[in-house]
C-alpha cells in the first residue's frame, strides 16, 4: 500500500506501482468504441500510461492536454489515458479538446487494471477510483518510468516520463 494525499488528507492506495525495470502486468481496458484491449494490442511501441483519476478534473485535463501535445507526436509511441470515466466521456472530452494523439481507456469493467498497478484508492472522498500516475514500458512491456504522484492536485513529472521514451 502507499499513502497519497489529496488536498493534503492522507489516503491509501491498495499496493504499489510496478517498478523500474519489472515486467508490466497485463489488462483488460475498454475503449472508446466499448472494444476490450490489452498490451498486445499496442505490441512493438513504447506506451505511456497516464493513469487519472477522472478526466472531468482539472489536473487530469491539463495532463491530457500536454501528453498530447508533447508525447503523442513521438515515433513509435502511444499515450495511454486510464481512467474510470466512461468511454462515451472520454471521448466527448477529447473531441471536444481537439485531442488526436492520445487514447482513452476506461476501467468500467473491471478495477483489475487499478488492483494490479496498485493504483486503486482505498479510502477516503475518491475509493475505488485511481490514484494520478505515470507508467512508461517499453516495446516489451518492461517498465522504464513510475511515478505515483504523491497529491491528487498535483501534475505528474512530465519531463521523467518524456525522457523515459527517448
Amino acid at each position: 500500500m502507499a499513502i497519497i494525499t489529496l488536498q493534503g488528507n492522507p489516503i491509501q492506495t491498495n499496493g504499489e506501482l510496478p517498478t523500474v525495470g519489472s515486467q508490466a502486468p497485463n489488462f483488460s481496458l475498454v475503449t472508446n468504441d466499448l472494444r476490450d484491449v490489452n498490451l498486445d494490442n499496442f505490441a512493438g511501441k513504447k506506451k505511456l500510461l497516464n493513469i487519472v483519476p477522472s478526466l472531468d478534473t482539472p489536473v487530469c485535463a491539463t495532463s491530457t492536454r500536454k501528453f498530447n501535445e508533447m508525447a503523442g507526436k513521438k515515433d513509435n509511441c502511444v499515450v495511454l489515458v486510464i481512467s474510470a470515466d466512461l468511454p462515451f466521456a472520454a471521448g466527448r472530452f477529447c473531441s471536444t479538446e481537439g485531442l488526436e494523439n492520445v487514447v482513452t481507456l476506461s476501467m468500467m469493467r473491471s478495477k483489475n487494471f487499478a488492483k494490479d498497478y496498485g493504483v486503486l484508492i482505498e479510502n477516503g472522498a475518491l475509493a475505488g477510483i485511481t490514484a494520478r500516475a505515470l507508467v512508461v514500458l517499453d516495446e516489451q512491456n518492461k517498465v522504464l518510468f513510475s511515478q505515483l504522484v504523491p497529491e491528487i492536485a498535483q501534475e505528474p513529472d512530465y519531463e521523467g516520463a518524456l525522457t523515459a521514451l527517448n
